[in-house]
């Protein structure tokens, strides 16, 4: 507030009382210019009709660039690379997550039991397999999403560019991703 006030008052100075020195370099330096009531255009421009606009535009169209459909790529490197699977993960962390929020939110009202331990006594409950079906279903997407976090990460600092590579490590990652998660399902 005090750094404020002293920069305002500051400036309340300088412009009652400017600076002749300021002043008179501004001129010669060509800053100030008089004031002129009329317009001039360094761009010369012309009426159109609607049939030429239509074909500048069709002219125009052809230089953009065209973003190519998803087809011509190689399934391989995008499809189980990684790169797609990196978003349905996170998508589905972000949307478990807001959707467990809204049901935690809503359940007192609802007459739902969402606190631990209910949850915890309703887990315990179940046999062996569906538990470790359970955690797998939710131990997968935290793996894969971690080990190729770091696979991108890599990509970032531009470490493993080549083709061959790409499709190495995509294949290391998912291999990698099933292991952890049964790890994780069944001995954690």
């Amino acid at each position: 507030m005090i750094a404020q006030r002293t920069g305002t008052t500051v400036l309340r100075r300088v412009v009652g009382k400017p600076n002749a020195f300021f002043t008179a370099n501004v001129a010669k330096l060509g800053l100030a210019q008089p004031l002129s009531t009329t317009q001039t255009r360094l761009v010369a421009t012309q009426k159109l009709t609607a049939d030429d606009e239509t074909a500048l535009l069709a002219k125009q169209r052809l230089n953009r660039p065209v973003s190519p459909h998803l087809d011509i790529y190689d399934k391989q490197q995008t499809w189980f690379g990684g790169s797609i699977w990196m978003r349905f993960t996170g998508a589905a962390f972000s949307g478990s997550l807001y959707a467990f929020s809204a049901a935690y939110l809503v359940a007192p009202l609802m007459g739902w039991h969402l606190e631990s331990a209910s949850l915890a006594a309703a887990f315990g409950a179940l046999p062996f397999a569906a538990k470790g079906a359970f955690k797998f279903l939710a131990a997968w997407p935290f793996a894969f999403h971690a080990i190729n976090g770091v696979r991108h990460l890599l990509f970032d600092i531009g470490v493993g560019f080549s083709r061959r590579t790409i499709v190495k490590t995509g294949w290391y990652v998912w291999g990698a991703s099933l292991v952890g998660g049964l790890y994780i399902a069944f001995f954690l």
